[in-house]
């Protein structure tokens, strides 16, 4: 990271966040409405935008033709993906994050156009998978452009990628403070009002926008006699929903390590065509099989009207909402391994439905217990499954509750969350974002740690190991006097002005006198160093460096604008802030050398 960038000011940023958030509600209501155009030619043959993902499609006209539908729009996906923008292929998160942590920030501008139409294409013609993946990395794009068109800070450009996403799912769902959370925790390096403020406007903007083109209603409608008579669950009750939350963390751990194997399996089919031709046929097919067997689709596209019929108690068999289970989870990876593009929240809130509302179905016909039904099931159900796939948290937990709008069932959905996410890591260290990037050799940390270090005084880390010597002293006299083993640190004076330093590993002394006969300190002294006053911050002290790109930083108590060699009082070197910065984050053990 270029710290010499001087960037922008709080206002400034705050103001671009605006403008994402803004686009990126509008380019949401967008993206949605081109889902329904294509979706509608592609199943009725009709020029239309009007479409309510929330109820099942009427039977498409084509018969047993509807099982091409998903090949040929597979088709034109992979043709935009393969030339125009191949990091929009996917669900999209993982290409965000690495460009956050990898890339400064940087997204070409094209993955949003061709993000766009890909996943319009992909959702709309069957793939079974989500519409928020697209948005988010269509929003993240926005704010990478603007932060590539004005010069800035690279985390203020990071900052701006954050929001779009933010933006993105806010917009997506109607969830604005869901949109805030999946930025925090899963996108953002730093967290502080400097980010945090942007990220809100942003997504506060693009939830404004969403609801004026489609309304404030929640994404999912619970029925009112449900959220009228919600009991207070017992502790047998509380028990079990930590078990489905267990259930629901292996479901979870599933999915990841399907997901993966579909995304090494399918690209050993060495054409990127025929590989589509051959995933679609299967996703398909098993569309037409639920359409003869059950009625509807099912698991093609979003999958929103199964979650709703599942709220609304219209799918009450416990063998077919496992077998929904089973087919969504088949038909996702299938979808993503074989090329689609498309998001995998919106498959995992209708899996943790479906697994949500039979463990419920299950435990009612067993023994009812107060409290606990299919209806709360599957809405815990989709929570841990959100939680336990991506890890956060509570992005999970705010979001369901602002897509049913149900506060009563927050306190068993943090009880299942938490489960779901404990019981996916002890099965799985990366989530279902990171794990793609890790076998690319991109750890990507999944925890935010306050660096401790940097913001002490120098005077509380430098090394007080400092000999402070005249330039003209004989360098292989000091070697054979020095008696103290390790390394020394020398400010080398001239006239008590300071004109050099040194780092002098002198257990190399011995036989080493005669080999420097006749050279001074001051020959030798290194001329990149920085001065900073005791009480400087660590923060301040450490950008000075890197700006000056100075190996040392020679630590003075203040005494006025030229400091002496007199008041020199300790040392920082790079080396030294390597071991603080390690040794800070030690209280938190193993847990912050990497992320988990």
């Amino acid at each position: 990271m270029d710290l010499r960038t001087r960037g922008i000011g709080l206002f400034g940023l705050s103001v671009l966040a605006l403008v994402v958030g803004c686009i990126t509600g509008v380019g949401a209501v967008v993206f949605r409405a081109l889902i329904a155009l294509i979706h509608n030619l592609s199943f009725y043959g009709t020029a239309s935008i009007e479409f309510d993902a929330n109820q099942f499609d009427a039977v498409s006209p084509w018969g047993a033709g509807i099982i091409l539908v998903p090949v040929i729009g597979g088709l034109i996906v992979v043709f935009l993906v393969n030339n125009f923008a191949p990091e929009a292929r996917g669900h999209g998160v993982p290409e965000v994050l690495d460009a956050i942590y990898y890339k400064e920030g940087k997204i070409r501008p094209v993955v949003a156009a061709i993000k766009t139409i890909a996943s319009a294409f992909s959702i709309g013609t069957g793939a079974a998978v989500g519409r928020e993946g697209p948005i988010i990395q269509i929003g993240s794009t926005l704010g990478s452009s603007l932060g590539q068109m004005i010069s800035m800070a690279p985390w203020q450009r990071i900052t701006l990628v954050a929001a779009g996403a933010g933006a993105g799912i806010a917009a997506t769902f109607n969830t604005p403070i869901g949109g805030v959370m999946f930025a925090i925790e899963l996108m953002l390096p730093e967290l502080s009002a400097r980010t945090f403020l942007p990220v809100a406007l942003a997504t506060g903007a693009a939830t404004y926008i969403g609801r004026l083109f489609l309304g404030i209603a929640p994404a999912f409608v619970v029925p009112t006699e449900f959220v009228l008579h919600t009991q207070q669950p017992s502790v047998i009750g509380l028990a079990l929903f930590g078990l489905l939350g267990a259930l629901i963390g292996i479901a979870a751990t599933l999915f990841i390590r399907t997901l993966v194997l579909a995304e090494d399996i399918f690209p050993k089919i060495k054409n990127p065509y025929l590989r589509n031709i051959v995933g679609m046929l299967m996703v398909g097919c098993l569309m037409y099989a639920l359409l003869l067997t059950q009625g509807h689709y099912f698991i093609q596209g979003v999958g929103y009207a199964t979650i709703q019929a599942i709220l609304q108690d219209q799918l009450p068999g416990i063998a077919l909402l496992l077998g929904l289970f089973v087919g969504k989870l088949f038909a996702t990876t299938v979808s993503l391994g074989s090329g689609a593009s498309g998001g995998i929240f919106s498959p995992s809130l209708f899996m943790g439905a479906t697994l949500g509302a039979a463990f419920g179905a299950i435990v009612t016909a067993v023994h009812p217990i107060a409290g606990l039904d299919v209806l709360t099931c599957a809405i815990i159900g989709m929570a841990a499954m959100v939680g336990g796939g991506t890890g956060a948290a509570m992005t999970a937990v705010t979001m369901i509750f602002e897509m049913t709008r149900d506060y009563d069932i927050i306190m068993p959905i943090i009880i299942a969350v938490a489960v779901a996410i404990g019981v996916r890591r002890l099965m799985s260290r990366e989530n279902i974002y990171t794990i793609k990037l890790v076998a690319r050799g991109h750890l990507i940390p999944k925890a935010l740690h306050a660096n401790m270090f940097l913001v002490r005084h120098a005077e509380e880390v430098m090394d007080h190991d400092v000999l402070t010597l005249p330039a003209e002293t004989d360098f292989a006299a000091f070697l054979r006097e020095t008696k103290a083993g390790g390394f020394r640190h020398i400010v080398v004076t001239q006239d008590d002005r300071i004109v050099g330093v040194l780092r002098v590993n002198t257990e190399l002394r011995v036989g080493l006198g005669e080999a420097h006969s006749g050279v001074r300190l001051g020959d030798i002294a290194q001329k990149n160093f920085t001065v900073s006053r005791a009480q400087d911050v660590v923060f301040d002290v450490v950008e000075r460096m890197w700006r000056r790109k100075a190996s040392m930083s020679i630590v003075t108590r203040d005494a006025g604008r030229t400091p002496r060699g007199k008041h020199v009082v300790g040392m920082i070197s790079k080396e030294h802030i390597a071991d603080s910065v390690a040794d800070s984050i030690r209280p938190y053990g193993t847990e912050a050398k990497g992320p988990v």
